[in-house]
């Protein structure tokens, strides 16, 4: 009989499992039906390759959205598929700790326990993505000393100031990574009238998305479809376009950060000042972010060690150790009443 306690960061994008001290599946969030027989084809990476590239017959669903989940049967099956990739097809009742955003309400709380149950989990535990960040990075919240954790994903920008083991102030925005593709989408068709898929978008994020300008000007080379002829067109763009195309989810951002630093004590400010912002989620991997907020907020701004893997290395952590946060005033959630036999 193998271990049965792993940890889940259920993401918009991504999902990474934690099984056995190592972070053992980390696949997108994508499955592909067959519309006729309604039955899943493939999860994970192989349905993301599908995206755009499907018949009429074959549709690629991601089951969450904004960080909540939109599709329940998908997503069950899906987990369902994750367990099965781990330990085979041998009996498997997990006790999880899985991963959510701060602000889901408690009807989305509900379908996160339900999916899971249905997949096969016997014990369910839930942990805000802030809090399960900070101990995956390493960072002792614990004592009276203000920590700032943003946390920029696909589907929604995690904020939280933690302090003695809580969160002092929290805000979940519901612009992220996502949101950042689409507006290079929208910039492409309204400045060439040419049309792209998203994951050309985030192509272009990644290779030469900055949000700061610079002397030196980069650009690539990338394929559309002209929405004049309808046929195939090779195009350049360049990092300044890219820069003024994602102003505006950006500035939803900056002024999440902001908001909950208006609310943040006086006290738990100047710590932050002293020890600045961190940054996990892929979302932060935009170029020149620190510098960004550094400069509209006046709070120098780091990235953390393992931007993408602390949030669910922290979930695994908490697992393995329970009273983790018994000495902590973590009032949110406690980890204990979350505990569904």
């Amino acid at each position: 009989m193998i271990g049965n306690e792993l940890a889940i960061d259920f993401g918009t994008a991504n999902t990474l499992i934690y099984f056995e001290k190592k972070i053992v599946l980390n696949e997108p969030t994508v499955a592909a039906f067959d519309l006729e027989t309604e039955t899943p084809i493939v999860f994970g990476t192989a349905a993301y390759k599908m995206i755009g590239r499907t018949p009429d017959r074959i549709q690629t669903i991601c089951p969450v959205h904004k960080g909540v989940i939109s599709d329940f049967e998908v997503a069950e099956q899906m987990l369902r598929s994750f367990f099965r990739k781990i330990c085979g097809y041998k009996m498997f009742k997990p006790s999880v700790v899985c991963s959510i955003p701060s602000g889901i309400t408690a009807v989305e709380h509900r379908f996160f326990e339900d999916v899971l149950k249905c997949a096969g989990a016997r014990k369910i535990c839930f942990l805000e993505s802030s809090i399960a960040a900070a101990i995956g990075i390493g960072i002792d919240f614990a004592k009276p000393h203000g920590t700032i954790i943003v946390d920029i994903g696909a589907g929604t920008t995690d904020v939280a100031v933690l302090s003695m083991g809580g969160m002092a102030e929290c805000e979940s925005i519901k612009t992220a990574g996502n949101d950042i593709d689409e507006a290079i989408e929208k910039y492409v068709r309204r400045s060439r009238n040419i049309t792209i898929g998203l994951k050309t978008a985030e192509s272009i994020k990644i290779n030469i998305g900055s949000v700061v300008k610079t002397q030196l000007s980069v650009s690539m080379k990338a394929k559309g479809r002209n929405l004049y002829n309808g046929l195939p067109e090779i195009f350049e763009i360049t990092s300044g376009e890219v820069l003024e195309a994602v102003e505006e989810p950006l500035g939803l951002i900056l002024k999440g950060i902001q908001g909950v630093m208006e609310r943040t004590p006086p006290e738990l400010m100047g710590d932050i000042l002293t020890d600045g912002i961190t940054l996990v989620g892929n979302g932060s991997k935009l170029k020149g972010l620190p510098s960004l907020i550094h400069k509209r907020l006046g709070v120098k701004a780091r990235y953390a060690t393992d931007i993408e893997g602390c949030i669910v290395k922290g979930a695994g952590q908490v697992l393995k150790n329970i009273d983790l946060l018994a000495n902590t005033d973590y009032q949110v959630r406690q980890l204990r009443d979350l505990m569904v036999d």
